[in-house]
């Protein structure tokens, strides 16, 4: 297990070179001189080139890039053309809020999709199960940012329950927590239900009724744990989803997050945030993804990580 762990991490390296290569080209595409920016709307010419001097964006592009990696596998990833800040002090600020709407979300998905899920194999063919895929796919097709919307404008604007935006308190979070993990919780459920289906059909769980088990226990207890196999895979991917998919929905609710930092990065051709954090969240992906194989493991021992 050691090895394969390290063999994994040892893999990322040129993964990521690919990726940085990829993000620090396609960020030099958008549209706009950061240096004017920087500079100010009434700079002069060569108050700008000054600028884009400073900034190191006169130098050639190739140089920029072996600049930028180097110094991020050294965990220096610049200064913020904005703020003048270190990059990684700005995102460690920002990722603990990041990180605790991510948790809330997964935790109400897992919950939510695994109950609707379980309901919907377990009642097949009956109206609960129609009712459980009709709140999946609704959960699936409507875009977050509408449905931030709408929850704030029912539990914040007309009742008055919660308040719509900011953070603070676990009431700020209930909102955007649900707004993010809604569509995570609707894959779950659907995954659950074809996965629960497929266990409910093995000769395990037959003998396992045949012994006189309680139908409650050979859901939960037999046929879920084998079930959930591919339902963690899902998850762990739709985890590193949620932690780099948060923008619109941080931006909604004002939350102060990676997400919103992002934007502001992009609004400002911040090159040095934007780039620290894309390639922070292709690194989270493939460390959850490593977890996952290793949690699919030890959930079926009969699976044996290649080494």
């Amino acid at each position: 297990m050691l090895i394969y762990i390290c063999r994994r991490l040892a893999a990322m390296l040129p993964i990521l070179l690919i990726v940085s290569i990829v993000i620090f080209f396609f960020i030099h595409l958008i549209p706009g001189d950061p240096a004017r920016i920087v500079a100010g709307p009434d700079a002069s010419v060569q108050d700008v080139e000054n600028t884009r001097a400073k900034l190191g964006l006169d130098q050639p592009l190739y140089v920029q890039f072996a600049n930028f990696f180097i110094n991020a596998l050294q965990g220096n990833f610049g200064v913020s053309f904005r703020t003048q800040e270190p990059v990684h002090t700005m995102i460690v600020e920002r990722f603990s809020a990041t990180l605790e709407l991510t948790m809330y979300s997964m935790v109400w998905a897992i919950c939510a999709g695994l109950l609707f899920g379980v309901i919907a194999a377990t009642h097949r063919g009956k109206w609960q199960d129609r009712l459980a895929m009709i709140a999946a796919i609704t959960g699936i097709s409507m875009p977050s940012f509408w449905l931030g919307i709408l929850l704030v404008e029912l539990f914040a604007v007309q009742l008055g329950w919660l308040p719509s935006g900011g953070s603070g308190s676990f009431q700020h979070v209930i909102l955007p927590a649900i707004t993010l993990g809604s569509g995570v919780a609707a894959v779950i459920a659907r995954f659950t239900r074809t996965s629960l289906l497929e266990s409910l059909r093995e000769d395990y769980v037959r003998t396992a009724r045949a012994k006189g088990a309680r139908e409650a226990v050979v859901v939960w207890s037999h046929a879920l744990r084998n079930g959930l196999i591919p339902v963690v895979t899902m998850t762990g991917l739709q985890f590193g989803f949620l932690l780099g998919g948060s923008v619109v929905v941080e931006a909604v609710f004002s939350w102060p997050g990676m997400g919103r930092l992002l934007i502001d990065a992009v609004n400002f051709r911040d090159y040095p945030v934007i780039q620290a954090e894309l390639l922070l969240f292709a690194l989270e992906f493939m460390l959850i993804n490593l977890f996952v194989d290793i949690l699919y493991a030890t959930l079926n021992p009969q699976i044996r990580l290649v080494r």
